[in-house]
């Protein structure tokens, strides 16, 4: 790292400012030395937190990954650290989101799992950012998502605060502005993980938090797609029934999420149930006995594949207009007696020998 001084107007006497000091923080500069453009920060602490802030500056320039902003410098300038860092074309979240409105849960998705992977790349060396904001996230022309703000002095030393701090960006991101007394409304997998992230209890495991985003990059919920095509035929209901009975056979215990917002389809019609996040069952899925156990998971999987085939969750009372061959299946499913219910081998039988 370099240590030696420069002229006022460039800091290690290799680092040309080329922006004026309204630009903001950050400021375009020219590495005369490697010759390249870099970006350059001032941090302006008190003289007594600058030991710690340069020994915090140089663990984050050791980092790399693709998603991470790197830090590619740290020099003092009249005994002030400077962060000297890798420059990147695109545009903040914060400024995206400000200018456009909320984010396609899509992008949002997409964001998010750039945001964790650089937090995951940080966290195994030990270093917390503390600092994860919608105006630290990157939006570059190419899609991608990059977090920057490392080496900047933190408050927080938890990486489950940084967790936190992604799922409040996450609420901007979708939401457009930031959490409050009634964080990221609606069902859809998204504002669940969302809420979850931000409960007081602590975020889910981050291989859940993952795994939901980068579904949710790719495929669709189901009942978007329901919204979007209507019923569905019968034998891509009974496939996407099969794909979550199966998820629920790999399972440890009970799920307790099993609706149409937490089941993802690609693009080739196969399908995926989310991990549950602590958000629960909407209404209209929830088995009649209440509370999470295996056999209120097959009524909630009786009640998806129902409305995926009426086009509507069911109701007191509702016909079974389009069940066909899966009508006697769904009718055991959505017993009101939990003791009637078939098991998830008896579900799996059966959704299999209607795909044949």
């Amino acid at each position: 790292m370099h240590l030696d001084m420069g002229g006022p107007g460039k800091p290690a006497g290799r680092y040309r400012l080329l922006g004026p000091s309204a630009a903001g923080p950050e400021r375009p500069a020219f590495d005369e030395s490697g010759r390249r453009e870099v970006t350059i920060r001032e941090l302006r602490l008190p003289a007594e937190l600058r030991a710690a802030a340069l020994h915090r500056a140089r663990a984050a320039a050791a980092l790399r990954h693709p998603s991470i902003v790197r830090v590619l410098d740290v020099v003092t300038q009249d005994d002030a650290p400077w962060l000297v860092m890798e420059p990147v074309a695109g545009t903040t979240l914060e400024s995206a989101v400000n200018a456009r409105g909320p984010l396609p849960v899509v992008q949002a998705a997409r964001a998010g799992v750039g945001v964790l992977a650089a937090l995951t790349a940080a966290h195994a060396a030990s270093y917390v950012h503390g600092n994860v904001e919608p105006g630290h996230v990157l939006l570059t022309a190419g899609g991608r998502a990059m977090l920057t703000g490392f080496g900047l002095p933190t408050r927080s030393t938890w990486p489950s605060a940084d967790l936190w701090s992604l799922g409040a960006t996450l609420h901007f991101a979708v939401e457009g502005r930031p959490p409050g007394a009634s964080p990221a409304a609606g069902p859809e997998p998204l504002r669940s993980l969302v809420r979850a992230m931000l409960n007081p209890s602590g975020p889910p495991p981050v291989e859940v938090i993952r795994e939901t985003l980068e579904r949710l990059a790719v495929d669709r919920p189901l009942d978007r797609l329901i919204e979007a095509l209507g019923p569905l035929p019968r034998a891509e209901v009974a496939a996407i029934g099969l794909a979550v009975t199966e998820r629920l056979r790999q399972g440890q215990g009970p799920h307790g999420g099993v609706h149409p917002g937490n089941v993802l389809v690609d693009d080739r019609g196969r399908a995926t149930l989310l991990p549950s996040v602590r958000s629960g069952t909407p209404p209209a899925y929830a088995a009649p006995e209440g509370g999470p156990s295996p056999a209120a998971d097959l009524w909630s999987l009786g009640a998806t594949l129902y409305a995926a085939l009426e086009g509507r969750p069911p109701a007191p009372g509702a016909p079974m207009t389009r069940a066909g061959v899966l009508g006697p299946l769904l009718f055991r499913l959505l017993s009101p007696d939990p003791a009637a219910r078939p098991s998830l081998e008896e579900v799996a039988a059966g959704l299999s020998a209607i795909g044949r």
